[in-house]
């Protein structure tokens, strides 16, 4: 009798643990909130989109000729006064990347009507703090291409 008992009591208590993850299984599934999974049009998208931003890093790198990092230090457009700092590191950014990435010794014969391109985000960077205030220095990535167009982006830690 003892026996029976005992085999009937771990058979209760096996369904009791059963009962029990059956119930925490419930309660990590919270009801009303539903994931929604994207359909196939969506998930074909995503896919094109990844593609075409592929093509287009690719055909920046093959048309990058020179790729350079440089620190510009801008502690002389403090020399100016207050209203005219912002525009002057602008003037000693440009004649920076002209004079390191010799941008006029091969222009000098040609006209062209933009060699050097500089980013929005090095002009919000320098202007950031306002016509005062620019950075003591500013670190940018200067890329010639095949056409001799110089681009400066500002450098990747900024």
């Amino acid at each position: 009798m003892e026996e029976t008992v005992e085999v009937v009591e771990e058979k209760e208590e096996e369904e009791s643990e059963v009962e029990e993850t059956e119930e925490i299984v419930e309660e990590e599934e919270v009801p009303g909130e539903e994931i929604e999974e994207p359909t196939e049009e969506e998930k074909i998208l995503e896919v094109e989109e990844k593609r075409e931003v592929e093509k287009e890093r690719k055909e920046l790198e093959e048309e990058i000729v020179e790729e350079r990092f440089y620190t510009i230090p801008l502690g002389r457009a403090w020399i100016s006064t207050r209203k005219r700092r912002a525009p002057k590191a602008m003037r000693i950014v440009k004649s920076f990347i002209e004079k390191h990435m010799k941008l006029r010794s091969e222009v000098e014969g040609e006209e062209e009507a933009e060699t050097l391109v500089i980013s929005n985000k090095v002009n919000e960077k320098i202007w950031s703090r306002g016509i005062e205030k620019p950075p003591r220095k500013i670190k940018v990535r200067a890329v010639k291409d095949k056409e001799g167009v110089i681009t400066v982006h500002l450098a990747e830690g900024d």
